[in-house]
């Protein structure tokens, strides 16, 4: 027995939602750039994801200590070169 054609084969959809048509007008690709705008995933490394078990918000913690870490003077040397 030979089997039906995609075009041939029952359609359970109604004749005025032909797919064909409607997605002749669609973009590929059409909010890519917002979706890359908003979005900002980083790979963590296996012993750092561990470390911080699946919790989002230690890790922006982390992070946050981090930055305020680096605004620490800490000796004379970096002092004197910021005045």
């Amino acid at each position: 027995m030979k089997k039906k054609r995609k075009s041939e084969m029952d359609d359970e959809l109604r004749p005025e939602y032909d797919l064909h048509e409607l997605l002749k007008r669609g973009v590929r690709g059409k909010y890519a750039e917002r979706y890359r705008a908003g979005t900002n995933l980083v790979l963590l490394a296996p012993d750092v994801a561990k470390a911080f078990a699946n919790n989002a918000e230690a890790v922006n913690e982390a992070l946050r200590l981090v930055i305020e870490m680096t605004k620490v003077p800490v000796g004379k040397k970096q002092q004197l070169a910021k005045s």
